[in-house]
């Protein structure tokens, strides 16, 4: 006898999952029965991502394990590798070893990339760059600088970051998502996923991608770094663009007045609503979520991306590009009103940093971006008491190298990919301000004391926001899978106030 014919509805419906089963609830009184028997652990799916007693989960949240310091997160990402030794990492005795040859024990076999691979020699280019001592922290920060030199006091560095990525799509997905395979959830994703939303409004994660002054050398980013990988898509983060409509189609098209687009949308939503109940797809779920936030958006989105309630003072404060578009000043401003207005987590990029060649020709220009801005953006909220429990995160996927890619001159120079060791910094948060961290040989090449694994950086990051990585799972593929992976990481304990 024939089998009969399902379709790919009837199939799916035939493999539900344990929990579709539960939300479809096609045995309400046996899920009944089980949650009033396993309590906290049917309530939040599993007792490893389960809140402490005490703290209020927040709707639509997994909820935090214990007290965060830090309920919002800015990252300013530098994709291409913001060279440490010419802006940080104070190396004096390289101006004795100008044009000599890396030694081998010190390269001790590196992995170098194709670019200088076939070089040669390996001549040590010293940075031309001065620094001095700043703040009581005593922290040597570049003459690129002059601002952020102003602020050491309430920065934690970390000058003994390190990666196993050499390449930037590798290295940039690993800081993102733990991960140098791509299809990971991002940082800013499980940050969405544990803590949930604090304005109905605007999303939970946002990414902005700022343009830099300078774009000799830019590297490309994709929405793949803000995916929400296997967590459901809500979790993703949303892209403002910096020209033009801040989303694409938020505005409604010429003729279309906002009670026909809500009667569209009523529409849409009730066929979507007839799909979930069907199949109970998450994604489904997403979706129907999505359309509501677009609409509700078209109302706070303009509010938000209008600067004309800022006052003089607050714009001089992040300096004279600040009412620029889409400048890295007008991006870190358009940051704060979002942590303001509850945005979770702000992702920022900004291009332009792999400094292969011309060093003297990009590096002052991209400090002159990222300088008063971020000075201005970590007092603004200082002043507003909003720097406490906002994590201000700055860094790279690597570092450079202290020999020179190319031509070498005392005026000039070029720098491959580092990533035995780069410095990165945060601020607020519950990071612990004036701190310095871990330390690199002469050469800025090898970490001498206190490595940082970006692996160790989330689970840093993730206990400022409340969470054990240990603890912070979701189950795909039959395994719990978390942001820090299954090899050993730890929190750094001296990171924190």
């Amino acid at each position: 006898m024939t089998a009969p014919i399902r379709s790919p509805l009837d199939e799916l419906g035939l493999n539900l999952t344990r929990r579709r089963f539960f939300e479809r609830g096609s045995h309400l009184l046996g899920g009944a029965a089980l949650a009033s028997l396993l309590g906290d652990q049917a309530a939040f799916g599993n007792t490893a991502t389960a809140p402490a007693a005490g703290l209020e989960k927040i709707a639509g949240a997994i909820g935090p394990h214990f007290a965060p310091k830090a309920k919002h997160v800015i990252y300013m990402h530098m994709v291409g590798g913001p060279p440490q030794q010419d802006m940080f990492d104070y190396k004096p005795v390289m101006n004795d070893w100008y044009d000599k040859d890396l030694p081998e024990s010190v390269r001790n076999g590196q992995r170098l990339t194709t670019m200088t691979s076939g070089q040669s020699r390996f001549p040590i280019a010293p940075s031309k760059y001065k620094f001095s001592q700043h703040g009581q922290s005593g922290m040597w920060v570049s003459e690129l600088l002059p601002w952020t030199a102003k602020m050491v006091d309430e920065m934690c560095f970390i000058r003994s970051m390190h990666t196993e990525a050499i390449n930037h799509e590798p290295a940039i997905t690993y800081m993102q998502t733990g991960n140098q395979i791509s299809g990971r959830p991002c940082l800013g994703s499980w940050a969405s996923y544990g803590l949930g939303s604090l304005n109905k409004d605007l999303p939970t994660f946002v990414v902005l991608v700022a343009k830099p002054t300078n774009t000799e050398q830019v590297q490309a980013i994709g929405a793949r770094l803000w995916s929400s990988g296997y967590l459901p898509g809500e979790y993703a983060g949303v892209s403002f663009r910096s020209a033009g409509d801040p989303i694409l189609y938020i505005n409604n098209p010429p003729g279309v007045s906002s009670a026909v687009r809500r009667k569209t949308l009523d529409g849409l939503q009730a066929l979507n609503q007839q799909t979930l109940e069907q199949i109970a797809d998450p994604e489904t779920r997403t979706r129907i979520a999505q359309y509501e936030m677009a609409f509700r958006m078209q109302s706070s989105v303009p509010e938000l991306t209008d600067l004309a309630s800022e006052s003089e003072s607050t714009l001089a404060l992040y300096g004279d590009q600040v009412k620029k578009s889409g400048s890295f000043a007008n991006t870190v401003l358009m940051a704060r009103r979002m942590v303001e207005r509850g945005v979770r987590f702000v992702q920022i990029y900004l291009n332009n940093w792999d400094t292969h060649g011309n060093v003297a020709g990009r590096l002052p220009s991209q400090c002159r971006d990222i300088d008063q801005a971020s000075y201005g953006l970590v007092n603004d909220l200082k002043a507003r008491g909003l720097l406490d429990d906002t994590l201000i995160i700055w860094g790279g996927e690597f570092g450079r190298t202290i020999y020179s890619q190319g031509g070498l001159s005392k005026e000039n120079y070029g720098r491959d990919h580092h990533p035995r060791c780069f410095t990165m910094w945060m601020a607020g948060g519950g990071a612990k301000p004036g701190m310095i961290y871990g330390e690199t040989d002469d050469f800025s090449y090898n970490i001498v004391k206190n490595p940082v694994h970006i692996r160790d950086f989330h689970a840093t990051a993730l206990h400022l926001l409340g969470f054990d990585h240990e603890r912070f799972t979701y189950r795909h593929l039959g395994l719990d899978q978390k942001l820090t992976g299954v090899e050993h990481a730890h929190v750094i304990k001296e990171l924190l106030a």
